[in-house]
């Protein structure tokens, strides 16, 4: 035990003498073990933290909603036929209420009508390329609207053609000033003059496609009244939230069922309707992160590749360079293993080093992603064994074959050597 210790304490010695004694040598060997650790650790990082997030928006959006219209979110690996998807009627305040009367695992049902690049004018004041999203009661339980200054809209002025809004928070920002309050104010846009009764939070876009931060919320029925909501221009989005412990997909078979009666799509015709779900779009995701993952470490091995010969190199040289040292090691009855290990443990820490600041500088970006631009990373202590072990795994290949050479060296032939 003793041996083995003085071993790897020597090892360890001698691998920061190598380093201290040949620095521009040493640190050009180790950047390839350094630039191939840090993109592996560094893609592994980064998609852990985007699956994080992902999972995280998920839970936040509900993974038991269905959104449902004319085009689905993904192709099923077959073409994307956009002509027949742009010609399906679109959803209607009637199969909202079908579903939520003949579904009974149905928590929440609503509906969405998007009006896109709207003006907005207040005054002399002026927002352009703004969506509205007129909406049905439910809206904010299935988007988990959060208000920052006023309230939502209520039922009664979701139930009937009322002017009321609710403005996003970059809306709000441009359209008034300081700290004027918006609330009881009048602004403008589809051709009528709406009161504003609400701001909600600063959220950015979610994983379903809204931006409420720079869009307005007003009553579905409203906006019907000032656009052709059956038109093909748009395409009114119906969410569906299952009642809580209720299987998704038994919800989803039920709903189904119901459009199709509701819309009259005859037995072996093919739905005129895109049920979609969040758990599509995070498959998806998995897949594109999947191949993320392989180009990373195919780009890290080239480099570990690189560093393995630079390292191998380095140990080549040293065995050279310390020849009478071995021989006379060997003379005073040092073990083959003992000198082998000698230099493979000296292989190996070299290699952890060059390890060690490829993952301080994925702690380092980190820090800066998380702390200056807002992205939380997810730093993970399974990805850093990676790094060590692959840090170790090249050490120990780099290094086999010259402390190999080295333990086979003729005592007295290396003594007598220059």
């Amino acid at each position: 035990m003793n041996n083995i210790t003085q071993i790897i304490g020597t090892s360890i010695v001698q691998a920061f003498q190598e380093l201290k004694a040949n620095k521009l040598r040493t640190f050009l060997s180790l950047l390839g073990i350094t630039i191939g650790i840090f993109c592996i650790i560094a893609v592994l990082t980064v998609l852990d933290s985007l699956k994080n997030n992902i999972q995280k928006e998920m839970s936040s959006l509900g993974s038991d909603v269905l959104y449902i219209g004319r085009w689905p979110w993904m192709d099923d690996g077959g073409e994307y036929k956009w002509w027949e998807y742009w010609r399906r009627p679109g959803m209607t305040p009637q199969e909202v209420k079908a579903i939520a009367t003949q579904v009974p695992d149905v928590a929440t049902t609503t509906l969405c009508l998007n009006t896109r690049r709207m003006t907005l004018k207040r005054n002399d004041m002026e927002v352009t390329s703004i969506t509205g999203y007129a909406v049905l009661e439910g809206f904010d339980k299935i988007q988990n609207i959060e208000i920052a200054t006023g309230r939502y809209l209520n039922a009664a002025e979701l139930d009937g053609a009322v002017n009321s809004v609710v403005l996003g928070d970059e809306v709000y920002n441009g359209l008034f000033t300081g700290n004027v309050s918006p609330l009881g104010k009048s602004i403008n846009f589809l051709g009528r003059k709406f009161i504003v009764i609400g701001v909600m939070k600063k959220v950015g876009e979610n994983m379903a496609g809204f931006d409420f931060d720079n869009a307005v919320i007003f009553p579905y029925y409203m906006a019907a009244s000032l656009v052709d909501a059956r038109s093909l221009s748009y395409d009114p989005l119906l969410a569906v939230k299952a009642a809580s412990g209720k299987d998704l997909d038994e919800v989803k078979y039920e709903v189904e069922g119901v459009l199709r009666r509701v819309r009259k799509v005859r037995p072996g015709q093919a739905d005129d309707f895109a049920i979609n779900q969040l758990s599509q779009v995070s498959q998806r995701l998995n897949m594109v992160f999947g191949t993320i993952d392989i180009i990373a470490w195919v780009i890290g091995g080239f480099s570990l590749i690189v560093g393995a010969f630079g390292i191998a190199n380095i140990m080549f040289v040293t065995v050279k360079e310390r020849t009478k040292i071995i021989g006379l090691k060997k003379a005073i009855g040092a073990r083959r293993s003992s000198i082998m290990w000698e230099f493979l443990l000296e292989a190996i820490v070299l290699c952890l080093l060059g390890g060690a600041i490829g993952i301080l500088l994925v702690v380092l970006i980190s820090f800066l992603l998380t702390y200056a631009f807002g992205f939380q990373v997810v730093l993970s202590v399974s990805n850093f064994f990676i790094g060590i072990f692959v840090s170790i795994f090249v050490g120990v290949l780099s290094g086999l074959i010259p402390a190999r050479s080295a333990s086979r060296l003729d005592p007295v032939v290396a003594i007598r050597t220059n």
